[in-house]
């Protein structure tokens, strides 16, 4: 029995630059953190010669062709997994939520089918393979963040390439920064699901790059500048302002999809600002599944902000920045 464990992320800056539309050419920039909210995927030996699948349905089949589980099929087709095998997924948060628990989902299963089989992908193999099954065979209108942060944890600028390869550069004063960050930002759940898959909240915008729209262009283009800027100010510890830079990512989101937020979420966000955060954004999901914050503190005012979101119904979540990315049980 092989067990493997993925922790989901959340976009600290430069999201939606991981576009192959956008970087193929201007080349991407963002950068991301893995949490200590993991996505399980256990392989096992099935008694039986069938594919037998526990996620949030049961299903049991003796052919590929007939699994529902886009995902499942198209990795058990990628590494040629013949029947009598057993998949179960197990997650810390609820699916289509924006987190990247889809690609977390797709890392562990692809390292556990392939520890199973004897062979050890390292992180960086997990992360093309899974962008190849997304991106490439199932033509999901998807970024290649989720995959690589998911597979590497931590905190970590990443730049996309025009040729598709991603350079994966380590922050300075990591250390302090991520002690920083978790103090400062905080995480509210709204209890939105996401109806439509990310890759479909993502067509709108991915299409519009495609035809060299020059208004979404410069929108993107200033996405990526927040994201170098991003990284300037964690290095130099100038947290505050990186508190501000999210306000203003948040700012330009909202001008070019009508997606990102609602009336509802634009509520909460504003009365967030009033509480003394500097700047927010959506984690992923159009209308919030996830909110993110950033407080300056001190400590008391920060405890007294954190009451007043969950006065107003949201759900705070507690977390730590996971530094491991993949790992095996």
């Amino acid at each position: 029995m092989i067990i493997s464990k993925t922790p989901v992320r959340i976009t600290l800056g430069g999201g939606g630059t991981d576009l192959p539309s956008y970087y193929e050419k201007r080349e991407g920039f963002l950068i991301g953190g893995a949490i200590d909210k993991h996505v399980y995927v256990c392989v096992n030996k099935e008694f039986f010669n069938n594919y037998s699948l526990k996620y949030s349905k049961l299903e049991t089949t003796r052919s590929i062709s007939k699994i529902s589980h886009n995902l499942i099929k198209e990795t058990l087709k990628y590494l040629n997994v013949k029947p009598g095998i057993e998949i179960t997924s197990l997650a810390d948060i609820p699916a289509r939520t924006g987190m990247g628990s889809s690609g977390a989902f797709l890392i562990s299963l692809l390292n556990s089918l392939q520890l199973y089989d004897f062979k050890k992908p390292s992180k960086r193999d997990l992360a093309e393979q899974a962008c190849k099954i997304e991106i490439d065979i199932m033509k999901e209108h998807e970024g290649k963040q989720d995959k690589y942060v998911c597979a590497f944890g931590g905190i970590r600028a990443y730049k996309f390439h025009k040729d598709g390869k991603v350079s994966i550069i380590p922050l300075v004063n990591k250390d302090i920064i991520k002690s920083t960050l978790e103090q400062n930002l905080f995480l509210f759940y709204t209890g939105n699901i996401r109806i439509e898959k990310a890759s479909n909240a993502l067509k709108n915008q991915d299409e519009r790059i495609k035809k060299d729209e020059s208004e979404m262009m410069e929108y993107m283009d200033e996405i990526k500048r927040i994201g170098l800027e991003s990284k300037d100010a964690l290095e130099d510890g100038s947290f505050d302002y990186y508190g501000s830079l999210l306000h203003r990512h948040w700012c330009i989101k909202k001008k070019y999809s009508n997606k990102s937020s609602n009336e509802e979420i634009n509520k909460i966000y504003d009365f967030a600002l009033k509480k003394g955060a500097i700047g927010g954004k959506t984690i992923g999901a159009p209308g919030g599944g996830f909110l993110l914050f950033y407080h300056p503190g001190p400590i008391k005012e920060q405890w007294s902000f954190v009451k007043a979101m969950k006065d107003i119904g949201l759900k705070s979540i507690n977390f730590s920045f996971d530094m491991r990315g993949v790992d095996t049980l």
